[in-house]
């Protein structure tokens, strides 16, 4: 008998040598061929950039996965203790698998069942970092091996660590932090038990409890963990059951842009960062972008924008409603399927239910939930007669009709916009998308940070960015750089240019240009041209000193790459953007100093380490190690000067002109030191103005996408200067009243305004006249383009101040 057990027992031992044989065999043999756990330690997931206003508020954030990393110590004890009780409430005791469970699945799966779960967060960090979703035998057993081994080389809190800032968790969302942002609006650490026990819940199966579609299975699932988290010990019976008592409360965060005002300054904020980096740095890099926009600026500037869109095109009739839907049953979902302008937050679609000589019943766009149903809830109310006034002269087949009753503009089931009317509860006015567009850019002169920029009147109606992309006539608003050229040549503000006839003739090509007005005002100084914007002038002043040297200057302030040396582009006929422009006027304004429009201040990486800066000033000694009564560190400004800060003086003082009794007059009202220029193109196609006070460079252009005349009459001081003029008084509200500085050395002497000849004590028509050492008001009476092809004669000398312009060669400071 004992000799036969002995028999059976060597026989067993045999057996389970063998399969032990067998089964470190097939380990061995699986093992081969698994990923390099270590690959863990230089984990950089994808991560969330984000784009931050100068003040820090943000503006949007890019991700294919949406996730912000955070270190185990960010992450408080109450978050980790809802995902152990979810998911692995022995995490820190067992060895990276749960043998039991293990066991249990591989029975189940050898049974003719499925493969099973019972992964501890070791183990799906092993599958979701180095393996595959194949649910096979084979892959559990590489998942427990790497478990093993990432157990053995990583503490347990860097594998929870990598745990909680991969997983998915619904929504794009990714991550913990991620996640709490997604679902919640907070951080991590605003998080209350419910909360951190509902997103515990989800990395199981997101769509499974999803809030808005099964809610139900949701709280469920939610109260299961809570009680997990009770029995383990992290919170208290009562606190558990307060927390199974409170709903779900998911407030999901809005995506995309956030500062609503803000959409075409981010756009080219993406731009960059692609043409920079790359798409992966944009959406997968974790950059934090600090950019040059200043929020309060920007409100304004769109809204002056908007306002002046609107008050155009409304002069213009109605032109129809969005379009037309079936109102006869639930109007609501048909209505709540029309694009709105998500961007125009202050408008609200509406449908028309009835229409009478009084006005207009409507019914409100519904709201959608997170889910995207369309709440159910209707809003109603009314248009009266009064708040569509300017609808009544509404376009019919492109012709203008006058209505007697808004029933002959608008039927029911038509879809308009409308805005809700100050204090009122229920009534609303009748709004327009404008068909004329535009773009504005607000700039600091001294650095070229672009505080604010409106690419058109919605971002969400048109993508196409006017500020930066639309090649536009600047037309007079052009003139100040040919004066610059003059000034910075010999020529003084004093100089005395013939406003007349002139035709010149190139080959067989004969050009006539004329005045805006159709009148000549005969001799009249450089100030008088600019202040009136006269062609002529212009174009007899860019003929003298030659258009060589035209193309000089703007080439050397940016406004062109390639300008064509011919006598029309004199008067702005080539095509620039706002940014150029402003940035050339930025450089008047600074004092004659090149400047580089910016967007950025800096760019960190996802480590917080500073890859790129836009202020490349030097400070000699700022890093010094100690005080030893140095004197204090200066900024060093590396620009380059581009022009003689005289000459931006001067320029500067005559565009003040404009703005004080010339064509910008309007603007003068705000009693404010504001230089600036207007600018009218070839058939009133487009509306300019460009103007600045010592700190603040502000340009607009006002024009239809296809250009097309706006108007009779429509110049840039009846359009655009208005727009900038509203904007000035809200964006200058509260700071001093700053004038522009007079380098020294300058003389300031009274001139005749006519003659441009020095001035007695007492005589009337003078003005302050400033004039640069060497140079005076004439001692003779000379015009410059007398003759009728703009020469000085018929066939006499250049005046003084080519000569020297031709002797001198580009002049200025470069």
């Amino acid at each position: 008998m004992i000799r036969l057990i002995g028999y059976f027992f060597g026989i067993g031992t045999t057996l389970a040598l063998l399969v032990a044989s067998g089964v470190a065999i097939y380990v061995g043999h699986v093992a081969k061929d698994l990923p390099d756990y270590e690959v863990l330690a230089k984990y950089e997931p994808p991560v969330t950039t984000r784009i931050h206003a100068s003040d820090g508020s943000l503006m949007a954030e890019y991700a294919r996965e949406r996730r912000l990393y955070l270190p185990i110590q960010a992450i408080p004890d109450r978050v980790k203790a809802a995902f152990l009780s979810a998911e692995d409430k022995n995490f820190y005791s067992h060895p990276g698998v749960d043998i039991t469970g293990l066991g249990r699945a591989a029975l189940t799966y050898v049974s003719g069942g499925p493969m099973q779960g019972g992964s501890t967060i070791t183990q799906q960090v092993a599958k979701n970092f180095l393996l595959t979703n194949e649910r096979s035998l084979e892959r559990k057993v590489k998942e427990a091996i790497l478990s093993f081994r990432i157990e053995q080389a990583y503490s347990k809190d860097r594998i929870l660590e990598l745990y909680l800032n991969e997983i998915f968790f619904g929504f794009n969302a990714y991550g913990v932090a991620g996640a709490a942002l997604t679902y919640f609006d907070k951080s991590v650490n605003e998080l209350t038990v419910a909360e951190a026990a509902y997103l515990a819940s989800l990395p199981k199966g997101p769509a499974n409890y999803n809030p808005f579609k099964h809610a139900d299975r949701a709280i469920e699932r939610r109260n299961w963990v809570i009680g997990q988290m009770v029995e383990n010990g992290y919170v208290t019976p009562e606190e558990g059951a307060k927390a199974k008592a409170e709903p779900l409360g998911v407030a999901p965060r809005r995506t995309g842009s956030y500062l609503f005002a803000g959409e075409y300054f981010t756009e080219e904020v993406r731009r960059q960062i692609i043409a920079r980096y790359g798409e992966n740095a944009l959406y997968e890099g974790g950059l934090s972008i600090r950019t040059t926009l200043d929020p309060k600026v920007q409100l304004i500037a769109r809204k002056a924008m908007q306002n002046g869109l609107m008050k155009y095109d409304t002069l213009r009739g109605y032109r129809g409603p969005v379009k037309s839907i079936d109102v006869s049953g639930d109007w609501g979902v048909p209505l709540g399927n029309v694009k709105g302008l998500e961007d125009v937050p202050e408008w609200s679609l509406a449908v028309v239910l009835d229409s009478s000589a009084s006005g207009l019943s409507i019914g409100l766009q519904p709201a959608r939930q997170a889910s995207g149903d369309i709440v159910k809830e209707r809003v109603e109310g009314t248009v009266s007669k009064d708040d569509m006034g300017f609808a009544m002269r509404h376009l019919v087949d492109g012709k203008t009709v006058k209505a007697k009753s808004p029933a002959d503009v608008l039927k029911p089931g038509d879809v308009i916009f409308v805005q809700k009317n100050e204090g009122s509860d229920n009534t609303y006015s009748l709004r327009q998308v404008p068909e004329v567009e535009g773009g504005l850019i607000a700039m600091d002169p001294h650095t070229g940070r672009v505080l604010a920029m409106v690419g058109g009147f919605s971002y969400s109606q048109s993508e196409f960015n006017r500020a930066t992309q639309a090649m536009r006539q600047p037309g007079s608003s052009f003139k100040p750089i040919v004066y610059s050229a003059a000034l910075d040549n010999g020529y003084t503000p004093a100089s005395v240019i013939m406003d007349g006839p002139i035709t010149i003739q190139s080959g067989n090509t004969t050009w006539t240009p004329k005045n805006y007005d159709g009148t000549v005002a005969g001799p009249a100084t450089l100030r008088s041209g600019i202040e009136k914007s006269r062609n002529l002038m212009t174009v007899r002043l860019a003929n003298d000193m030659g258009m060589k040297l035209v193309v000089e200057y703007a080439e050397r302030f940016g406004v062109y790459d390639h300008l064509a040396p011919y006598l029309p582009m004199a008067l702005g006929s080539g095509e620039t953007t706002v940014m150029r422009m402003v940035s050339a006027y930025s450089i008047m304004a600074n004092g004659g100093k090149s400047i580089k429009p910016s967007l950025i201040d800096r760019i960190q990486d996802r480590y917080g380490k500073t890859v790129f800066k836009q202020d490349e000033r030097g400070c000699e000694g700022c890093n010094a190690p100690e005080w030893k009564n140095q004197l204090e560190p200066e900024l060093v400004d590396n620009s380059e000067q581009v022009l003689d800060p005289m000459t931006a003086y001067q320029i500067t003082s005559m565009m003040e002109g404009v703005v004080q009794r010339g064509t910008g007059a309007t603007i003068g009202e705000l009693g404010r030191h504001i230089a600036g220029k207007t600018g009218t193109t070839n058939d009133e196609k487009d509306a300019w103005f460009i103007g600045f006070t010592p700190n603040l460079v502000v340009g607009l252009y006002m024009g239809y996408d296809t250009p097309r005349g706006l108007g009779h009459g429509a110049t840039g001081g009846g359009l655009a200067a208005p727009i900038f003029k509203d904007f000035m008084r809200v964006a200058l509200d509260g700071t001093p009243n700053v004038d522009f500085k007079v380098p020294d050395g300058m003389n300031l002497i009274a001139i005749n305004r006519k003659t441009g000849m020095r001035a007695a004590s007492g005589d009337p028509g003078t003005i302050i006249e400033a004039f640069k050492p060497g140079t005076g008001p004439a001692d003779s009476y000379w015009v410059i383009g007398m003759g009728a092809d703009g020469s000085n004669a018929s066939g006499g000398p250049l005046s003084p101040q080519a000569n020297q312009a031709i002797q001198d060669g580009g002049g200025g400071l470069y």
